[in-house]
């Protein structure tokens, strides 16, 4: 079988991202442009200045893909984008990218679903990773266990029933001071603090025991900040740290309890994690360790390849391509698409 060279494209959020691939696990080319410095100011993402940062940065960071790839349009077989779920504007705009090329040079477009991106970014990390295995993503948009059944067929197990994971962190670093992005903030934080300071709820939904669910985390911390206030006890460092590492346990705890159980029930031996929530290390270490404890095999990429990136969107490109999936230039955005 011949080599297949891919260019990927993922705009789903704030992050302008190309990448050239081989083969599916070889990435030649990976460019981010990431827009977290505009985004800043307003302590989260804003939509509208999102797609317009894409509209400006799609073409050159395009073109520097290509470039550092050494490769031109002509030598691509198919293009890959990102065509949901995510931010509608967002996403249009690489959707818009990708069809144009592929009309342009007549070659296969391929849509990918975002999460199947994350969960593809470990065959990037491990070439000898194969399916079946479990899969944790968690993201500032998601947060599903997933059983990866082959390169292209996977089964939702436990979704989150309302914050996800990455979100919760970042309402969390906004109630303690510690300004946007909240996830390595928080971890930061917590290094500091202790987590057994406070006693946070680690939610259990009896009808779907995989399932996830953070708002009563976030409520719980947000009352006891209100309480702290309203008896004029002191906001101060000590006190963030203790409320970060308290709530960030509360998160480890309840993904560690659901991933060993579900890991036990489908009688797996390999889990893996991914999206930009994987990055933090302290969650990380703590599931490493209770997976191997297990006699387990323990999987995640490094961090530039968690967060949103276009080499996870072409790994996940090539195996729905090399299984036949072709998109017609009608593709959409579909920033609710299920997986």
């Amino acid at each position: 079988m011949s080599d297949t060279v891919i260019l990927s494209i993922e705009s789903s959020c704030d992050e302008t991202a190309a990448a050239v691939t081989l083969n599916g696990r070889t990435v030649l080319s990976s460019v981010i442009y990431s827009q977290i410095d505009l985004h800043t100011i307003y302590g989260g993402v804003v939509p509208e200045i999102a797609s317009r940062a894409h509209i400006e940065k799609i073409n050159p960071v395009i073109r520097k893909a290509l470039e550092d790839a050494g490769k031109t349009l002509d030598d691509l077989d198919a293009v890959a984008v990102t065509y949901g779920p995510g931010l509608v504007g967002a996403l249009l705009v690489g959707v818009a990218a990708a069809k144009s090329i592929a009309y342009a040079k007549n070659i296969p477009l391929v849509g990918v679903h975002h999460i199947k991106g994350h969960v593809c970014a470990n065959f990037i990390e491990y070439p000898e990773l194969e399916p079946p295995f479990l899969c944790l993503v968690a993201s500032g948009g998601h947060t599903h266990l997933v059983k990866v059944v082959n390169h292209t067929d996977y089964e939702v197990i436990g979704r989150t029933r309302d914050d996800a994971a990455g979100e919760a962190y970042d309402k969390i670093a906004r109630a303690i001071g510690l300004g946007y992005p909240g996830g390595p903030k928080v971890e930061k934080c917590a290094h500091n603090g202790d987590p057994k300071a406070f006693s946070f709820p680690r939610a259990k939904i009896d009808e779907a025991p995989y399932d996830f669910s953070f708002s009563g985390v976030k409520s719980a911390v947000l009352n006891t900040i209100n309480s702290y206030k309203m008896k004029g006890m002191e906001i101060d460092e000590k006190f963030q740290a203790d409320i970060a590492a308290s709530f960030q346990q509360s998160v480890i705890d309840s993904m560690k309890e659901r991933v060993l159980m579900a890991l036990d029930e489908f009688g797996m031996n390999k889990f893996a994690m991914a999206g930009g929530v994987a990055s933090n290390q302290t969650l990380r270490a703590a599931l490493k360790e209770a997976v191997e404890a297990r006699g387990g095999e323990f999987y995640c990429p490094k961090p530039v390849l968690c967060t949103d990136n276009a080499a996870m969107i072409g790994a996940a490109g090539y195996y729905e391509f090399i299984n036949g999936k072709r998109d017609g230039l009608d593709l959409n955005a579909v920033p609710g698409l299920k997986l």
